[in-house]
């Protein structure tokens, strides 16, 4: 699957769910200051003349007589899609219609016309089997159940499922931002990193081992900052942790593991959903954290589970209404983690032994080593291969 940075890919569950005027909203709002493209792109399933939809149909399909054809739009009646985009700001716009077969060569031909530093917002669900961009939103209608098969396909992969009423989504799309030329969408929620651990394995303070110049807590802060709109530290050494220019926050009782910095740092939480993750996970899945915050939504709390019984609750999602049951566990004497989820309403999100390879944490010197060097071989790579 083809890595695309600085696109966001918008998809639709049915017609008439508010797709184009995302994609006019984004095109607006980041025209003023950057290069904005936006694309269409219609998938056909064939091309013998007939509708895939039934009926007569709006001659699409009928009128494709190659594998794909890309036009640049121009000019067009008022409410045609891409006239809409042109005049909401979008600097070109462009109509791909594909068969769906050739829609990965199609975007292909497509992409490598365009200027490397402008941002994409593209019109697609079918599109999503082939490209991977930095954001992929699915937009359905509240009062539809059922969603059409090429979102099925697809919906795993969204990275957030947005509804549209008719006159607006259920969601603030101002969270919808840039950072470094990469499209985030910023969390109503805090992250947690914990770092008051005694890493007695490692030999030496995980935290601030060294990674690429930099202490590896602090690479973990730069991956977070740009999608949430609160950062804590859980420590006992305020004064170790000043450099980050986050709250840090001490246990109240020292010495009583990670359920007692979690129970802490949530007391001290801003927001009702917080993401914790530990200091020696030095690679943040940030798209399984966003899946972790949906599925949280309704219930006490999320966290991946590969197989039937390995579970990973330091890259998880807690409620701020945990924070008084997990104090009385530890009051209890009890300082399992899994006394508190074992006890609440916690949704699992189910991972493969990849997905959970993305979030594996560095135990020792050995394994921080394999890492270290496994990072240096992907930027040697980059390096080689060009931007």
């Amino acid at each position: 699957m083809k890595r695309v940075p600085g696109m966001v890919m918008i998809g639709a569950a049915s017609r008439n769910v508010g797709k184009t005027e995302l994609a006019c909203d984004l095109s607006s709002r980041f025209s003023k200051q950057h290069q904005v493209i936006a694309i269409k792109v219609t998938a056909v399933d064939r091309n013998d003349g007939l509708c895939p939809r039934g009926g007569k149909g709006c001659g699409v399909c009928s009128s494709l007589d190659c594998d794909f054809a890309i036009t640049e739009e121009t000019q067009g009646p008022p409410g045609k899609d891409t006239t809409r985009l042109l005049k909401a700001g979008a600097h070109r716009v462009f109509w791909l219609r594909s068969l769906k077969t050739h829609l990965a060569k199609g975007f292909g031909v497509l992409l490598d016309s365009l200027p490397q530093d402008a941002l994409l917002v593209v019109e697609s669900t079918s599109l999503r089997n082939h490209v991977d961009p930095d954001l992929f939103i699915l937009a359905r209608d509240p009062g539809i159940t059922t969603i059409k098969q090429s979102a099925q396909g697809v919906l795993h992969l969204a990275d957030r499922v947005l509804f549209f009423s008719g006159h607006g989504f259920d969601f603030d799309t101002d969270r919808i931002d840039l950072v470094e030329h990469q499209w985030v969408i910023r969390e109503p929620a805090t992250a947690i990193v914990l770092a008051g651990g005694k890493s007695r394995r490692m030999g030496t303070d995980k935290s601030m081992l060294n990674q690429g110049g930099k202490p590896m807590i602090q690479h973990i802060i730069e991956q977070l900052r740009p999608h949430f709109n609160e950062l804590i530290v859980s420590a006992n050494d305020i004064e170790r942790y000043s450099f980050l220019g986050v709250p840090v926050v001490p246990d109240l009782v020292p010495d009583q593991g990670p359920l007692r910095g979690i129970a802490s740092a949530l007391e001290k939480s801003n927001n009702e959903l917080n993401f914790v993750v530990a200091c020696d996970i030095p690679q943040i899945n940030i798209r399984m954290a966003r899946r972790l915050l949906s599925l949280a939504a309704d219930c006490d709390g999320a966290m991946p589970m590969t197989g039937d019984s390995h579970y990973e609750p330091l890259f998880a999602v807690y409620h701020k209404s945990l924070a008084p049951s997990a104090v009385e566990l530890l009051d209890e004497g009890e300082r399992r983690i899994a006394a508190l989820y074992s006890r609440f309403n916690f949704k699992y999100l189910r991972t493969s032994s990849v997905q959970a390879a993305s979030i594996k944490n560095l135990n020792s010197i050995k394994d921080f080593e394999h890492f270290s060097h496994a990072e240096g071989q992907t930027t040697n790579n980059k390096l080689h291969q060009g931007p």
